[in-house]
Formats: structure tokens, C-alpha cells, sequence
């Protein structure tokens, strides 16, 4: 084994350590989008986050753009109100408000907020792929773990997405970020030869791959499942002992948990 392997076999070792430490158990619960449903908060707002916090949850994850004008900004969806984050600045974006009234939250804002009174609720910060191109996602996904470490709070997230190059592209200039895929598309394996350190999938490729649940567990990759809302699939993923399971339901799987002990 060269120097390179060597060093990312370690490196590789120290990440997954690091992100283990943030969930002394299985089956620890993300909110998906925050914890909104159960209050009817709007998702991915700043009441969202903050009630995730509150409940003690071990992450809650959250969705990132750039508009137009580069901002950073936290939204599900392409589009808000009708209009096309990426091809409209933010100034318009936020002549709409949120359902409770918040204003459609910058990822400075967000990430603030989430270090506030927070001992234990990890940020899952998603990466959205550009609908402009791939290059312009990849220069997000820099402004973003740029705008995260200036704020202190790089030990406590973790970045998903769908788009493998963008975490490729995480991992070259930050070499302890922690990685997970979203797409479903790659072994547990092929992520850990890219040094990703973690398969985020919808729970239906689990249950297609079973073979994927041992396999990560073989070679230390995090295992995530989403987006879990019903109590048969949290079942059945609590007793295949998963590391975190996502769920618009947090509540309700907190339920499951302590049942299936």
C-alpha cells in the first residue's frame, strides 16, 4: 500500500469516528427537513430547526441553493412562490414570507441558529444539484462549506446530496468533512473507494440490497435511511440496526424505538 492509500485509509478511520461520536447508538433519529409536521411548522424554516434542537433529536437535516445573486439559502424545492431560486436573487425571494411568517432563511442564518443551546442535534446539510449545471452546483457546494466553517460549525454537520460530484468535490478541499450519498445508485464499497463516508438511501434500496446493510457494516459506512414516515418501514429498519433513519415523523419513530427494545 502506497502513502496516499495509507493516508486515506486513516483519514477514512478518523471521519467515520468522528461521526459516530455524535450517536452513541443505533437507529438515532434525523428530522427530515426539521421537525415541522406534528406542529405544523413551515419545513426547513428556522422554528423547524430550532424545535429538532429542542426535542433532543441526533441530527435534522436541511436543504441548500444559491440564488442568483449568490446567496445561500434554505429551500426543499427548485422553486419558491413560483420563481426559480437559481435565477432570482434573493431580495425578490423574500418578498414572500413562510407560512408562519419567517423569511425564507439564509444559510448563515440557519447555521447560526442551529449552534445555539445545541449539544447534540447534528446539521445534515443537503447540497441541492443545480438545475443550471454541474459546474455551478460544485461551486455551491464550496461557498456553502466555506460559509459553515467560518461559522465554527464544520464539527458539527455532515453533507448529503445526490450529486456524487459534489461530494467528491467536498472531499478535495476538505479532507475530514463527512460525506453521505444520497442516490442509491452505488454499493457501500464504491462509496468507500471515493472515500465517502456514508450511503443516505430511500429505505426501498435497502430492502432491494439487503446485501448493502451487511456490507456497510463490514466497512464502517454509516448506514441512513429516508425518508421513513410509516411504522412497518421503521420497523423494520430499527431491527436491522441502522446508525440514523430519517423521518418526517420524529415522534412517531421515537415511538417505534423505544417499542422494539
Amino acid at each position: 500500500m502506497n502513502t496516499t492509500k495509507i493516508f486515506y485509509a486513516f483519514l477514512f478511520i478518523i471521519t467515520v469516528a468522528v461521526f459516530s461520536s455524535c450517536s452513541t447508538k443505533k437507529n438515532a433519529i434525523v428530522a427530515h427537513r426539521g421537525a415541522w409536521k406534528k406542529n405544523n411548522l413551515p419545513e426547513n424554516s428556522i422554528a423547524a430547526l430550532r424545535h429538532a434542537i429542542d426535542l433532543k433529536l441526533a441530527g435534522s437535516e436541511f436543504d441548500v441553493w444559491r440564488t442568483a445573486d449568490d446567496s445561500l439559502i434554505i429551500n426543499h424545492d427548485a422553486h419558491f412562490n413560483k420563481l426559480l431560486i437559481e435565477e432570482t436573487n434573493y431580495a425578490d425571494l423574500i418578498k414572500f414570507k413562510l407560512s408562519n411568517g419567517e423569511k425564507l432563511p439564509t444559510l448563515h442564518e440557519y447555521i447560526t441558529e442551529g449552534k445555539k443551546n445545541n449539544k447534540q442535534t447534528l446539521l445534515v446539510c443537503e447540497i441541492k444539484p443545480s438545475e443550471i449545471s454541474k459546474e455551478r452546483g460544485k461551486k455551491t457546494a464550496l461557498m456553502t462549506v466555506e460559509t459553515i466553517k467560518k461559522l465554527k460549525a464544520d464539527k458539527n454537520t455532515c453533507y448529503i446530496s445526490f450529486d456524487y460530484e459534489i461530494l467528491k468535490q467536498i472531499r478535495q478541499v476538505d479532507q475530514k468533512a463527512i460525506l453521505q450519498y444520497l442516490e442509491g445508485n452505488k454499493s457501500p464499497v464504491e462509496v468507500k473507494a471515493d472515500h465517502i463516508n456514508g450511503v443516505d438511501y430511500h429505505y426501498s434500496f435497502f430492502k432491494k440490497h439487503p446485501e448493502w446493510i451487511k456490507e456497510a457494516k463490514e466497512n464502517n459506512i454509516i448506514l441512513n435511511a429516508w425518508t421513513v414516515n410509516e411504522a412497518a418501514d421503521m420497523d423494520w429498519i430499527i431491527k436491522n440496526k441502522f446508525d440514523y433513519i430519517t423521518t418526517n415523523e420524529p415522534e412517531l419513530l421515537e415511538e417505534r424505538i423505544k417499542n422494539n427494545k
